[in-house]
């Protein structure tokens, strides 16, 4: 890697045919590469074996966030064109933050029609970084309009179509909000986390309503020049609790199931209250240092970008699935499991014909 972290720093060759395009018939079916970050060891297994590495006393932060069907397909008003709307944020009561399809076409002041007038949503504003703000009209109840209207927004390479909803959801799934699946947690059954709680492993929720920003492309070249947008996240206190304990005795290891659960905690981590002086230096040894860091309960918005050179404050461990080349959820991993150690991971796994993207396989940094 060069010293300046250029975007094509983090460019891998991937063949189309291993994008996964639809879900395995059982989720925890997916195949596992568990990658060791001290030595770079890889290995190979099945993801329902996940227990195989997980002890008694260890955490694993999952993110709850539901995906809402967030894409509707309909037509201008005025001129009956096809028109496309993605929910993106509420913004409070009936008005959100949306991308819109033909962005030309979809000015301020422009309407869109959706189910034979059931819903209509204006452009009442174009943003900076041409998203837009629009206003839904509708009778009834939004979240039933939007069921039977919208449809689940699946990213750009996946180019099936979705026969079960259920399968672009966790099986935990449960405050609505976001635009895209927390896909790391997809790998899990009912029944696999039933058994990771019966071996001792504790289970903390948090919730970080995925927006498209973390999955929009890095366009700079010089990546600390690229701009993150802002998501929501929330730590419950009882989650918080769970985590510093976990954090604090050593017992254990914080095991973030997702970027999401992990850029959630990394947020929400603050300097403890026996050691206020330390502000943000960075830490290199982190099992020497517990305590020096607590995830914080509350919410906020949070545009953290995690890239190698970043000292992880509580994320000892992380389950994840193959990000997308030169994105930031790569960067991401590179700062966790060390970028040659990555690198050759990725490059492993496409040797492997493993399944790359939202549908796909897992690694597990440990």
């Amino acid at each position: 890697m060069s010293g300046k972290l250029l975007k094509s720093d983090f460019y891998y060759d991937l063949p189309e045919e291993l994008i996964a395009q639809d879900p395995l018939k059982k989720r925890d079916d997916s195949r596992l590469l568990v990658l060791d970050k001290a030595t770079g060891e890889i290995k190979h297994d099945v993801f329902h074996n996940i227990t195989s590495y997980l002890k008694s006393g260890d955490c694993l932060v999952l993110n709850d966030t539901k995906v809402i069907p967030a894409r509707l397909l309909g037509v201008k008003e005025d001129t009956g064109a096809a028109a496309e709307i993605l929910l993106l944020k509420n913004k409070g009561g009936d008005i959100w933050e949306a991308l819109v399809r033909p962005g030309k076409k979809l000015r301020a002041g422009a309407k869109v029609s959706f189910g034979n007038g059931r819903l209509t949503a204006e452009i009442i504003e174009v943003l900076p970084d041409g998203n837009r703000l629009v206003k839904f009209l509708y009778d009834g109840i939004w979240e039933e309009v939007l069921d039977s209207l919208g449809e689940m927004p699946l990213p750009p390479y996946i180019t099936h179509k979705l026969k079960d909803r259920d399968r672009y959801q966790t099986v935990y799934a449960k405050y609505e909000g976001s635009a895209a699946a927390p896909t790391a947690g997809l790998h899990f059954t009912g029944e696999l986390l039933d058994a990771v709680r019966n071996m001792g492993v504790n289970i903390a929720y948090v919730t970080l309503h995925v927006g498209l920003g973390t999955f929009r492309p890095v366009k700079e070249d010089n990546i600390l020049d690229h701009h993150m947008h802002t998501e929501w996240y929330e730590v419950p206190e009882e989650s918080a609790e769970i985590i510093n304990r976990t954090h604090e005795s050593g017992s254990g290891r914080v095991i973030c199931v997702g970027t999401t659960s992990c850029r959630t905690i990394e947020s929400a981590a603050t300097a403890s209250r026996n050691n206020t002086n330390i502000g943000n230096r960075n830490i290199t040894d982190k099992a020497n240092h517990r305590g020096l860091w607590n995830v914080a309960p509350g919410s906020g918005d949070t545009d953290i970008f995690i890239y190698p050179g970043y000292k992880f404050k509580v994320t000892d461990a992380l389950i994840t699935n193959f990000h997308l080349p030169e994105s930031t959820l790569i960067m991401l991993v590179s700062a966790l499991g060390g970028y040659d150690n990555i690198m050759k991971a990725y490059k492993t796994a496409v040797k492997e014909r493993y399944r790359f993207f939202s549908f796909g396989d897992a690694m597990f940094i440990i």
